[in-house]
């Protein structure tokens, strides 16, 4: 089941605050009204701003929220990135929560377009993976197209994707096609079917079988990879996966591939620098 926006909050609110946020309760007037700005302290692309309102309307909906960088906004240092005035109760409890999401969206979103960056003069697309934080895969995929990118699928249920281990297990890449296709057929399901496929060898199988929507070139050298698109001709999408930073992307664009899918925008991203700090008259 997929979360709502709304039952994710409760449940992260939920595992932060337990039985009470106790050393607010302990310090802080329950009636005690306070401002506090979200600082920026690291240069990136920000993401998770509607999801920060989100959270503290979800406590508070009376709450003053004004957002002065939006989400795909570039930051510097010192940049404010929205104020908000609430009840201090509020401010406290969801101070960590929304940095948490924020930086992590942030981190996400600024790798990501990094990697945009990187093959902006090709017609390869940025590609997210499954590869994510379970539960807050919604957010993390947000953040990569916050930052350029695209979403490959949501999850299992949406895009069928025949993998090595499908592959070998079904028996060959044949017969798994062919299984999959009647699979389909069988339950009136309308998926598009994606096969990875591991050597050209296993290029010119897919191609003699046909009726697929997209080709995977699985830890392919980059002129393997312009080998297999020249082969393809248009027939089918490419998607270039397994192997591919930053530092290689731009060999693996020049070979013509649609789409490039790399888990490490999500998986190797580092939370941007962010901080709620109490504006006090």
């Amino acid at each position: 089941m997929v979360l709502t926006t709304q039952e994710f909050i409760a449940a992260a609110l939920k595992e932060d605050i337990g039985s009470g946020d106790h050393s607010t309760l302990a310090s802080i007037s329950a009636d005690a009204m306070g401002k506090a700005v979200l600082k920026v302290k690291e240069p990136g692309i920000l993401a998770g701003v509607q999801l920060a309102q989100d959270i503290f309307h979800h406590l508070e909906p009376a709450a003053t929220f004004t957002i002065y960088k939006n989400d795909g906004d570039g930051v510097a240092i010192g940049d404010i990135a929205f104020e908000v005035t609430a009840k201090v109760h509020t401010i406290l409890q969801a101070e960590r929560l929304s940095l948490n999401c924020m930086q992590r969206m942030s981190g996400i979103a600024t790798l990501t377009n990094q990697y945009v960056e990187k093959i902006k003069n090709y017609k390869t697309k940025i590609l997210d993976t499954r590869k994510t934080t379970p539960l807050f895969r919604e957010f993390e995929k947000l953040a990569v197209k916050i930052g350029g990118g695209e979403n490959h699928r949501m999850g299992l249920y949406d895009m069928v994707m025949l993998k090595d281990n499908h592959i070998d297990f079904c028996g060959g890449i044949e017969k798994a096609i062919a299984k999959t296709k009647q699979y389909l057929a069988d339950n009136n399901i309308d998926l598009k079917i994606e096969v990875e496929t591991r050597s050209i060898e296993d290029v010119k199988r897919v191609l003699a079988v046909g009726g697929i929507h997209r080709i995977m070139l699985d830890n392919y050298a980059p002129q393997q990879i312009a080998e297999a698109v020249s082969l393809i001709n248009g027939q089918y999408e490419t998607e270039a996966s397994g192997g591919i930073t930053i530092d290689n992307i731009e060999a693996y664009a020049a070979t013509g591939v649609d789409y490039i899918s790399a888990g490490a925008i999500i998986h190797h991203a580092v939370s941007l620098d962010l901080s709620l700090k109490a504006q006090i008259s």
